[in-house]
């Protein structure tokens, strides 16, 4: 990918990371131009929302704090390695769920 595509796709990049309706604002920002800086963080910051609304539904049925802190800190953390690699210009896969992702919502973007 060149600088210039990186430059463009940035700001839905980032975006695509703040909440489900941040990736969803950044899917619309990116449906016209078809960036794929930006398709490749906005299948991975959609996968992390909606991993974290499915998972979060079953770590609260246990009712346990400790259960609760480690899905936070563990989520939190993939949350914030795409932020960071958006804002770097880079396309690191998120660890663990990243290939995944891709795999799954390879269609946003083509």
């Amino acid at each position: 990918m060149d600088n210039n595509t990186i430059k463009k796709g940035k700001t839905p990049a980032v975006v695509a990371y703040l909440t489900i309706i941040g990736s969803v604002i950044a899917l619309i920002i990116n449906s016209d131009k078809k960036n794929p800086f930006a398709a490749f963080h906005i299948r991975q910051g959609l996968g992390l929302c909606l991993t974290y609304m499915i998972l979060g539904y079953f770590v609260s049925q246990f009712d346990n704090w400790l259960i609760s802190m480690s899905f936070w800190i563990g989520l939190g953390m993939l949350f914030l390695y795409g932020l960071v690699s958006a804002i770097n210009g880079t396309t690191r896969i998120v660890p663990i769920l990243g290939p995944l992702y891709q795999k799954i919502f390879s269609s946003i973007g083509n």
